[in-house]
């Protein structure tokens, strides 16, 4: 599954389509504290969170993450928005909070890397 494939099956707001919107989600991780996604997170994986600040984009570019999934109808900032742009880093939206969309995923089948077979 892509993140376009992700936005689509779950009606997800895409505010930036990254240049990994159609590459295949290795895996995915929800969490609030950027020090346990850095240290969680994988490669082309989708990260549900609720943060919205500038430094989410820069934790996405430092992971080479495939999209940052930011639950509970978050207010952007301009700011987070621009530089999602220029670092090419997918961002999408959901109403739902962290917990809805992390069964969502994992019903879809998007597991973390310890979780696949």
């Amino acid at each position: 599954m892509t993140p376009r494939q992700l936005a689509e099956a779950l009606k997800l707001q895409v505010i930036n389509e990254g240049t990994t919107f159609d590459k295949e989600l290795s895996s995915g991780v929800t969490c609030d504290l950027l020090s346990w996604v850095m240290a969680n997170g994988k490669k082309d994986g989708v990260w549900i969170t609720v943060q919205t600040h500038l430094n989410i984009i820069a934790v996405a570019s430092l992971l080479e993450l495939a999209c940052i999934l930011i639950a509970g109808d978050p207010s952007l900032d301009s700011k987070t928005i621009e530089k999602a742009k220029e670092e090419g880093i997918t961002l999408l939206t959901s109403k739902d909070n962290s917990y809805e969309l992390s069964g969502r995923l994992f019903s879809l089948g998007i597991r973390t890397n310890e979780g696949k077979q």
